[in-house]
């Protein structure tokens, strides 16, 4: 642990439901004993351009406050920098904070950071894009899709539970085939999610629960719901997983770790990484042991397992030679 003397703060004036000009002067009243480079976002510019100006800059740490556009976005700059992240969420879910076990109340964060714990944390690229939370295929890219930002900005965390209830009449299972280091799966599903790191509101990625971020692994969960109804089942159990801390035991979830997929599927589906929709499969997503310095209270962490019985349509492959093609 060192003091940290300087930091290029990354502020996103238009996050959250509070007063921003109060919520900077509080965060420098409370850093006040670091010298803070202060950069506002604006339409122009984003957080990772300011993020890549302060590593060109050689800073000593960075910290961004705003919501979870912000925050991603700073912190995909810094993949593999090794240069610290400081978060202090301000947004309406705050997934990447609550993923990462990092306080969201300002003056927690703020605390967070002036002790000063780093920790590496995973990151991963998805088809080459920096991914630090998840990538969603099929359901829940379409959810994201749906939750358009006028839906979020009048309802908040509500905009995804209507856009997810609205998405269930559309529900279509689709041919899928994942690729790990030691074996090829085929399976029909409704949703894959690929995570990295996931908050408990991430409800799609919690097949294993306790999702750890800095085991050199990314988890996968498989929805494959037979009915809307099982649908809803699913999710609740998903939902109640998250919660207790329990990884989910039904027939139709099921959950693995490696630190590679390349999924395909039939027919294509649209994919959301990190909040943002980028395209469609197939992805190939590679998980970077330690790629991110982060700012962390100390925590516990379980090791999630792996399941996989009870899926439809099931065909497990174990390879010969465990690598890719």
């Amino acid at each position: 642990m060192s003091i940290m003397r300087s930091a290029f703060l990354i502020f996103n004036p238009v996050a959250g439901q509070g007063n921003p000009d109060q919520d900077l002067e509080t965060i420098k009243s409370l850093l006040a004993d670091i010298d803070l480079d202060i950069h506002l976002t604006t339409e122009e510019v984003d957080a990772d351009h300011l993020a890549e100006q302060a590593i060109a800059q050689g800073v000593d740490a960075v910290i961004a406050s705003g919501g979870d556009g912000t925050l991603s976005a700073a912190a995909t700059a810094l993949v593999g920098t090794g240069i610290p992240l400081g978060v202090i969420a301000r947004g309406t879910a705050n997934a990447f904070a609550n993923a990462m076990g990092i306080p969201t109340t300002i003056e927690s964060a703020c605390e967070t950071i002036l002790q000063a714990n780093t920790k590496t944390v995973d990151a991963a690229f998805c088809n080459g894009k920096p991914m630090v939370l998840l990538a969603g295929i099929g359901f829940e890219a379409e959810t994201v899709e749906r939750a358009d930002r006028e839906a979020k900005n009048r309802f908040g965390m509500l905009a995804y539970v209507l856009a997810g209830l609205q998405q269930l009449r559309n529900l279509e299972p689709f041919e899928t085939e994942i690729e790990t280091e030691d074996k090829i799966i085929s399976v029909t599903a409704s949703a894959l999610t690929v995570a990295n790191a996931a908050p408990a509101t991430s409800v799609l990625a919690q097949g294993p629960s306790g999702l750890i971020v800095d085991d050199g692994l990314l988890d996968l969960t498989i929805v494959a719901p037979s009915n809307k109804a099982g649908a809803i089942a699913a999710t609740y159990h998903l939902l109640q997983s998250a919660l207790s801390g329990t990884p989910t035991d039904r027939d139709d979830i099921g959950y693995l770790r490696a630190s590679r997929f390349k999924i395909t599927t039939n027919p294509p589906q649209k994919v959301v990484l990190d909040g943002e929709m980028v395209g469609t499969t197939p992805v190939d997503i590679e998980c970077v042991p330690g790629g991110l310095t982060i700012f962390v209270p100390l925590v516990e962490e379980v090791v999630p397992t792996e399941k996989l019985e009870g899926l439809p349509d099931l065909v497990v492959e174990t390879k010969e030679s465990p690598e890719f093609a």
